[in-house]
């Protein structure tokens, strides 16, 4: 028998209802921001990844499935979603367009790392990114609209901030770091060592716990911000305050990705293990010039649907449209006329097979449906058809015609 590959899921039943569920909320609280859709292929160059994602990320270094496509194009399936929405952006030269421009997307991202709870090859995001705003009341907005999204989920959370600095305060950072790292690098781990060089502010985000204890020590970005980003992140705090969103600050979120600035946010849960972080994104102005673009600042966010799927508080489901059965096999083609018609307005599920009526109200409460109809051999006769509310626990005998 042949089965799933390790780490790639069926979506069935229940979790589709939750998965469709979580994607028609997410996406009407990003209408109600002003976002609109995008779609980016799953499949790209693999240099869009490793110019924006940065090479030095375990993303591009470990995890991506890449391989050479038969015209000896070197591509892979897409880790994440920012890159390839910058790419859209500028490829449509948006970025020359100027203006604001926002988006929401969803869809699977894929990544070789060990499958575990919440955590798959391929997995699902739903993501908004938002173009040509220089101002920090739109990261407050992002975070307000994840928090949004997760109180009607009735997701529970804790929202951690950071701020990374910009390109004036991170270079004289990165020396103090690396100046730190270098007084403890006999006891960090191998990735630590490689990151000191590649991209040193990635260490903080070392999932070793002997690296974490280290760094406990290691100076932080927060106290070597420059007066601007300073005043942004004062600012930020104020903003969400005053909109009663509550954040921790945490000076060692780095976010996993080479292009983040200034802002950075991650939501965790409490209730699903050691992969506590649900949602999470931050400001990345230079982005858009990293791949070929003009100079556009730019923020966004991610939130991972398949951590979210155990999380979520379904409402209760109230019953809804129609099944329609025939209790005689003469009765059938009738059925299945009445069903098409029936469709044109309602939702309506239909039984092929001619049963009793026991079975037939068994399987329209199996389907949810608000009303039972069926028709025997009496009904054909008679132009009627017999039809039960299975809310009210009414029944009655209509005329097809005002059926």
């Amino acid at each position: 028998m042949i089965k799933s590959l390790r780490g790639m899921n069926d979506i069935l039943s229940e979790d589709y209802e939750r998965f469709t569920y979580f994607i028609n909320l997410a996406t009407k609280v990003a209408q109600n921001y002003g976002f609109h859709f995008i779609e980016t292929p799953l499949l790209e160059e693999t240099a869009l990844f490793k110019r924006s994602v940065g090479e030095s990320s375990d993303i591009v270094g470990k995890e991506m499935y890449q391989f050479i496509d038969k015209g000896e194009n070197d591509v892979c399936l897409r880790p994440e979603g920012t890159a390839g929405v910058v790419r859209a952006f500028v490829q449509k030269k948006l970025d020359k367009a100027g203006g604001i421009h926002r988006y929401f997307y969803h869809g699977s991202m894929f990544r070789y790392e060990r499958p575990q709870k919440g955590r798959l090859r391929q997995f699902h995001q739903f993501g908004v990114e938002s173009f040509g705003v220089d101002s920090v009341y739109e990261d407050a907005t992002m975070i307000m609209m994840v928090a949004d999204i997760l109180k009607k989920c009735g997701i529970g959370y804790r929202l951690q901030l950071n701020s990374l600095g910009d390109q004036n305060c991170m270079p004289q950072y990165r020396d103090s770091l690396v100046t730190y790292i270098e007084s403890v690098e006999d006891e960090i781990c191998e990735d630590c060592q490689r990151r000191k060089t590649t991209n040193p502010i990635r260490v903080l985000d070392c999932k070793n716990t002997h690296c974490q204890s280290l760094y406990e020590k290691a100076p932080k970005l927060i106290n070597s911000l420059c007066g601007a980003c300073e005043e942004d992140f004062t600012k930020l705090k104020t903003i969400l305050t005053d909109n009663g969103v509550e954040f921790e600050i945490d000076t060692n979120l780095v976010r996993g990705l080479d292009y983040y600035s200034k802002t950075a946010f991650e939501f965790v849960s409490d209730n699903i293990g050691s992969q506590s972080a649900i949602a999470g994104g931050g400001r990345y102005d230079r982005l858009v010039e990293f791949l070929d673009g003009r100079p556009t600042p730019a923020v966004g966010f991610a939130m991972g649907i398949e951590r979210l799927m155990e999380l979520i508080v379904m409402p209760k489901v109230k019953r809804e449209g129609y099944y329609i059965g025939a209790m005689d096999s003469d009765a059938v083609d009738l059925v299945v006329k009445l069903t098409q018609d029936k469709r044109a307005t309602e939702k309506v599920v239909c039984d092929y097979k001619a049963k009793n009526l026991k079975k037939h109200l068994n399987a329209a409460d199996k389907v949810n449906a608000k009303y039972c109809c069926v028709i025997g051999e009496n009904e054909k006769k008679d132009g009627t058809i017999w039809v039960k509310d299975l809310e009210a626990k009414s029944e009655e005998v209509i005329l097809l015609k005002d059926f």
